[in-house]
């Protein structure tokens, strides 16, 4: 962590009596732009889900989150904006996505369509760019999460 994530974190242990570092400290999407974008929707708390392509965790590129996990929200620029709690998380094949996951991660108009096209848009970029192919019927990681603070 960067000198002023660890401020940001110690500032919440401090305040909430947490004692341990963070599973995960992350920006969502992949552009400074999109993690602005959707950090703007979970401190809204309209966006309470994300999802991660499994190929990810099962090269070690990012951890496995587990439910009761801590992670630090960066902004585009890794500046730390808020702390998620992991409630849930689910794998399954992307195509078996539901209306109601796609609701909770509060995108576009919240459907499934939407959700669909915007998300086999980004992993088809990331496969493009790892050079493998991507399809529907690979498994995604399906995470849950509350924003605790602030």
């Amino acid at each position: 962590m960067t000198p002023e994530q660890s401020s940001y974190w110690q500032a919440f242990c401090e305040a909430t009596g947490h004692d341990r570092p963070p599973e995960d400290v992350f920006a969502f999407g992949d552009s400074p732009g999109l993690a602005d974008e959707l950090l703007a929707l979970v401190l809204a708390d309209r966006k309470k889900a994300t999802a991660s392509h499994s190929r990810w965790h099962e090269l070690g590129e990012e951890p496995l989150p587990r439910p009761g996990d801590l992670a630090l929200v960066l902004d585009g620029r890794g500046k730390p904006a808020c702390i998620i709690r992991t409630s849930r998380v689910d794998r399954h094949p992307i195509k078996d996505t539901t209306e109601e996951f796609a609701w909770a991660e509060g995108e576009g108009d919240r459907s499934l369509s939407w959700w669909m096209d915007a998300h086999i848009t980004y992993w088809t970029r990331e496969a493009a760019r790892e050079g493998y192919a991507f399809n529907t019927g690979q498994d995604a990681i399906f995470h849950r999460f509350d924003r605790i603070w602030p």
